[in-house]
C-alpha cells in the first residue's frame, strides 16, 4: 500500500512555480509500459497545455487543489464547451472521450490533479497537438493563451 502525503502536492507546486513550462508531474506508476498510467500534475496559471486529443484512450482527471477551465474545440479550432472543474465549481472531476480536442487552464493560480490514462505510453502515439494552436514555447503563446482565457463557444483563434 502506498499513502500520498498532502506535502507531495506541495513539493509538486513549488517545482512547477519554479519550472520553464510551470508545471510539474509525479509518476504513481512504475513504468512507461504499465497498462495503466497515472500520475500526479501541479501546474501554474500560466502553464501552457496545447490543444491536443488522444487517438486511442480516454482520460480521467481528477481536481486534487484549485480550480481548472476545460476547452474543447472542433478539428478547425472553434470552441465548442467550457467548464469549469475543481474548487467551488460543484464538479470535481472529468472523463475526456478518445479523439476530443480539448486544453486546460488554471484560471484562479496553482491547481493541482491526478490524470489516469490507459498505458502503455508510446509517445509516438499518445497524443497529437492541434496545428492551429501554437507549439510550446513559441513567442505567439501568450497571446493564444489570452484569447482562450476569453473566448467563447463558436470563437476561433486567429494570427
Amino acid at each position: 500500500m502506498r499513502l500520498f502525503e498532502d506535502k507531495l502536492l506541495d513539493e509538486l507546486a513549488a517545482k512547477a512555480a519554479a519550472s520553464p513550462r510551470r508545471r510539474a508531474h509525479f509518476n504513481i506508476h512504475g513504468a512507461a509500459t504499465d497498462l495503466v498510467q497515472r500520475f500526479l500534475v501541479a501546474a501554474e496559471s500560466d502553464s501552457y497545455f496545447r490543444p491536443h486529443l488522444h487517438r486511442t484512450n480516454a482520460e480521467l482527471v481528477i481536481v486534487l487543489r484549485g480550480r481548472i477551465e476545460l476547452v474543447t474545440f472542433d478539428g478547425a479550432g472553434h470552441v465548442l464547451a467550457r467548464q469549469q472543474v475543481g474548487a467551488g465549481t460543484g464538479q470535481f472531476a472529468y472523463e475526456m472521450p478518445n479523439e476530443t480536442w480539448h486544453t486546460l487552464i488554471a484560471p484562479a493560480g496553482p491547481v493541482a490533479f491526478l490524470e489516469v490514462k490507459q498505458g502503455p505510453y508510446d509517445p509516438a502515439t499518445a497524443v497529437d497537438f492541434a496545428r492551429w494552436a501554437p507549439a510550446e514555447g513559441e513567442g505567439s503563446v501568450p497571446r493564444f493563451q489570452q484569447w482562450l482565457r476569453e473566448a467563447g463557444p463558436g470563437s476561433l483563434y486567429s494570427v
